[in-house]
């Protein structure tokens, strides 16, 4: 028997209290969530591929029908390639709608059979991106109400690290 699979894509940089909150509303709503944590080397993600990939596998791990993995390719031969027809996305306010529908409108004429579902965050999770996250922890800030605790000490580490990095060169 075929199974209700739900891709959701994203570059993860890093995972964020409002990306867990559809994903857990999304393995509500599917046999399985693939959560596909994009390479995108254009996006210059400040966590490497394989630590977003960790991090998300880790804070996910209680849900069982929910499967982390990386992508390179272009969104629909990854759906494809799972079987997937349902693109999950999350909408954080107005301003994201124009992008997504252009996003949803291009993967519908790239593969017909392939749908768009919009969720949107949980009132406290509303505000929270990965941009800001990121620049929050990069300037020592606290972002533990933003991201899980893993995430949060990960960035804390990763920014000192690179500090550290950048004041010694």
């Amino acid at each position: 028997m075929p199974k209700n699979i739900a891709v959701y894509p994203g570059t993860f940089d890093p995972i964020t209290n409002g990306h867990t909150d559809l994903i857990e509303r999304g393995a509500r709503l599917f046999d399985k969530v693939v959560v596909a944590v994009a390479y995108s080397p254009s996006k210059r993600p400040a966590l490497p591929l394989e630590m977003r990939i960790d991090l998300a596998r880790r804070i996910l791990a209680h849900l069982d029908n929910v499967e982390v993995i990386g992508f390179s390719c272009l969104l629909t031969e990854l759906l494809e390639q799972q079987n997937a027809r349902i693109i999950l996305r999350g909408l954080r306010a107005v301003s994201d709608f124009e992008y997504e529908l252009q996003l949803a409108n291009m993967n519908r004429a790239q593969a017909p059979h392939v749908d768009s579902l919009f969720l949107t965050p949980e009132l406290q999770n509303s505000y929270i991106s990965s941009t800001i996250v990121r620049e929050i922890s990069r300037h020592g800030g606290d972002v533990s109400r933003l991201v899980h605790p893993l995430v949060a000490e990960t960035l804390a580490r990763h920014f000192s690290a690179t500090d550290d990095d950048t004041a010694t060169s």
